[in-house]
């Protein structure tokens, strides 16, 4: 196995011995790291994100324990399966809160290709409030009674937590995991990643519109109907609106490649 590379490297072509759409997808997975490492939205060596191997339902890659987001690359993701068994030689294990989380997703819904979990400052801030993410900001607007929640049980490394987050999850893509951080689900890296840069961005600005209170300021809260109605704009695609990451992602991978496109060793 490969370790990670240094900023020197260039990029790598897919191993002789690996499907196309398997190191494809762990180019992009690799991406996704680096992409949430970049905006320090990581935790060190903890959280995680997985995308299932194209054309294997019960099969995913996740994050080797113990590096970092930023040193992620293609070749040092973990193929492990829905029973957390390792499907490659690697010296290095899976976070057991991480398969936890991530297989009871991959193995109940077709669409959680990407599952992705981060412990962000703003996010897991407003985890904590009753009502979550509220229509603050245009931002906001696309969760708006789109955002699902899980209580707080603990280190999620008890199995019978599983059904549980899929029940909380429901049909959302976004789910606030309390007093602890966020989930996001995509159909592919870039989807779940922008969901989570989207989420992120309006808990920041949420939380500094209420530290504005404090010296006697009043939020403004735009009426239900008005906040349903650009919900659906933006999950209904309207416009010139398209699916998260769709047209963002090409360009934070072109941005990683001309900065350091290491992550495609």
């Amino acid at each position: 196995m490969d370790h990670p590379m240094t900023a020197t490297d260039t990029t790598a072509a897919c191993p002789a011995h690996m499907d196309p759409s398997e190191w494809d997808a762990r180019v992009t997975l690799a991406a996704c790291y680096r992409m949430v490492a970049k905006l320090g939205l990581d935790d060190l060596i903890y959280n995680h994100i997985s995308c299932r191997v194209p054309g294997h339902e019960d099969q995913f890659l996740i994050n080797p324990y113990g590096l970092l987001f930023s040193e992620m690359t293609a070749s040092s993701l973990v193929k492990i399966d829905i029973e957390g068994r390792k499907l490659q030689e690697t010296p290095y294990e899976v976070n057991l809160a991480a398969f936890v989380i991530h297989a009871a997703l991959h193995k109940t819904s077709h669409d959680a290709v990407c599952v992705l979990h981060t412990h962000s400052d703003a996010s897991v801030a407003v985890s904590g409030q009753e009502q979550g993410l509220l229509p603050l900001s245009q931002f906001a607007m696309r969760f708006y009674n789109r955002q699902a929640f899980h209580d707080y049980e603990g280190v999620a490394i008890d199995l019978d937590e599983q059904q549980r987050l899929v029940r909380d999850l429901g049909p959302h893509k976004v789910m606030l995991m309390r007093n602890h951080g966020i989930l996001t689900v995509g159909r592919t890296p870039g989807e779940a990643f922008m969901l989570l840069y989207y989420f992120e961005r309006a808990a920041k600005i949420q939380l500094a519109m209420q530290a504005a209170c404090a010296s006697g300021v009043k939020l403004v809260m735009p009426p239900h109907e008005v906040c349903e109605h650009a919900a659906r704009q933006f999950w209904e695609l309207k416009g010139d609106i398209l699916v998260p990451g769709e047209r963002e992602w090409p360009a934070l991978m072109r941005q990683l490649d001309r900065e350091d496109p290491s992550y495609r060793q």
